[in-house]
């Protein structure tokens, strides 16, 4: 389990992301980089981490899904997952 602290950093983000992402499309087009660089640091598409939506774990992490691997695995086995059941040979 991940710490508190750190899922709300990345809500903050994905806040500060989803809220400049006009913003930072404009000045991109327009070639500002100057104005570009007064925006917050992490109002940048590319300082979010993929993170398990029930855990938090930020290794492992299935997109498809968007949990993590042994989130993903548990689920499967439990056959809480449409489609998904387990290979066998």
């Amino acid at each position: 389990m991940a710490k508190e602290s750190m899922k709300a950093r990345e809500r903050k983000r994905q806040k500060l992301v989803d809220k400049y992402a006009a913003k930072r499309a404009e000045l991109k087009e327009k070639g500002d980089y100057v104005a570009l660089s007064r925006l917050p640091k992490n109002s940048s598409r590319v300082r979010l981490h993929n993170r398990c939506s029930i855990t938090g774990r930020p290794r492992g992490y299935i997109r498809q899904f968007g949990i993590s691997r042994i989130q993903f695995r548990e689920m499967a086995s439990a056959g809480l997952i449409p489609g998904v059941k387990k290979a066998s040979w």
